[in-house]
């Protein structure tokens, strides 16, 4: 639990530290979406251009462990966006954020450190690629339903163009995709411009911590925290998405320990700032997300050591 703990006390403490400067006056209330907005169209892409656009594939593939992990997150993204829509009657945008917030694990921020600290060397590339699947796959797929949802009451070809052109001017989608043709043509990156993107990218998930604990620091007269919402996306994303994950790579794909261990505590790991920096930037439901953000995360403290006790 002490290695946890290390790796998670500072994601408290930064969210403190937004939450703090919004309470005491020293940013205003604009502050949340302009940080937010440095990490949608600066910080966030910068990263998904390095991290794509410098894997090297041959050394990491591991298409089995890809499998396991992404069905299992991809299984509960959709499941949750598909009872979010059926029985919550939430909006498409909405039931996409749902998804996130269920099956978006925080692999970016917390998976390196902690699988370095519980697994060793040999495991990080089970975190490279559990942030790839997440960042570059399961974000731009909810990006686009959430497009889908804004554009649902246009005329249908008159919403594909524009669905299209929304999507291309989207960093999010541009970026990992633009790091991929460049992955392909074999050419390295000058020390320059690999300083530049780790130094800018490098802040993406400092200034999204803080951007959520500025948006907790808020005083919302009248709002009504929902619990009920809170606790069952924050269960299926420390316990359902873990387990179904353990199913896939112990089971189905029969993966070593290591790789089985790697993935069952990548998907054990709390809901990534992601998910709240989307629904803010799509000024969706961001005081649920929030919730299930700081919810998860203090949880998962208890989930993930309980996880390696079992484990060994």
């Amino acid at each position: 639990m002490s290695a946890v703990i290390a790796v998670v006390l500072p994601i408290f403490g930064l969210i403190l530290a937004g939450w703090a400067t919004r309470r005491l006056g020293v940013l205003g209330p604009a502050a949340t979406g302009e940080l937010n907005r440095f990490v949608v169209y600066l910080a966030l892409p910068a990263l998904l251009f390095d991290l794509v656009a410098t894997a090297d594939w041959a050394d990491i593939w591991h298409p089995r462990f890809l499998a396991a992990f992404g069905i299992g997150a991809a299984a509960v993204f959709g499941g949750t966006v598909a009872w979010s829509v059926l029985a919550g009657r939430r909006p498409l945008p909405d039931a996409a954020i749902d998804g996130l917030n269920a099956g978006y694990p925080n692999t970016g921020y917390i998976g390196f450190p902690l699988v370095l600290a519980a697994l060793g060397k040999n495991a990080l590339v089970t975190a490279l690629l559990a942030t790839i699947v997440t960042g570059c796959l399961l974000f731009a797929l909810a990006i686009v339903l959430v497009e889908i949802g804004l554009q649902s009451k246009t005329d249908p070809r008159r919403m594909a163009g524009k669905l299209a052109l929304t999507l291309a001017r989207n960093p999010l989608l541009v970026a990992p995709i633009v790091g991929a043709v460049y992955a392909a043509t074999g050419l390295g990156l000058p020390t320059s411009v690999l300083t530049f993107l780790k130094m800018l990218g490098g802040s993406a998930s400092p200034c999204a911590l803080i951007a959520l604990g500025l948006f907790l620091g808020e005083k919302r007269e009248g709002a009504r925290v929902r619990h009920g919402p809170v606790v069952v996306l924050a269960g299926l994303k420390l316990f359902v998405q873990p387990g179904l994950t353990w199913v896939l790579a112990a089971l189905v794909f029969k993966q070593p320990p290591l790789l089985v261990n790697g993935a069952v505590l990548l998907a054990a790991l709390p809901t990534g700032t992601g998910a709240f920096m989307l629904a803010e930037f799509y000024r969706r439901d961001a005081d649920l997300t929030a919730r299930v953000v700081l919810v998860s995360t203090i949880a998962s403290v208890a989930t993930i050591s309980a996880y390696l006790a079992w484990a060994g």
